[in-house]
């Protein structure tokens, strides 16, 4: 199974859905990246919902485009589980 099939096969989430796993309203933390939702919920600079200036349960495309001090490939300790909407 392609990497591609795989993706699609995940279920899409809105940002009101994404919102609500900002480790405040539920115990799961996700954030969003270009279309793909992220659980980092078990990494502890994520503990609180936030990580630095940067809050959980919202897209963070922009912001981690513009201004990270690190890559992408930060996310490839991460799971995929959902698609943002």
């Amino acid at each position: 199974m392609t990497v591609q099939k795989q993706l699609t096969d995940l279920p899409a989430y809105t940002r009101g859905q994404l919102a609500l796993r900002n480790g405040q309203d539920r115990d799961e933390i996700w954030v969003a990246y270009h279309g793909r939702i992220y659980d980092v919920t078990r990494s502890r600079l994520w503990r609180r919902g936030n990580h630095y200036e940067h809050w959980a349960g919202q897209d963070l495309t922009a912001e981690l485009d513009k201004d990270a001090p690190h890559t992408a490939n930060v996310f490839d300790n991460f799971s995929v589980i959902g698609l943002l909407k």
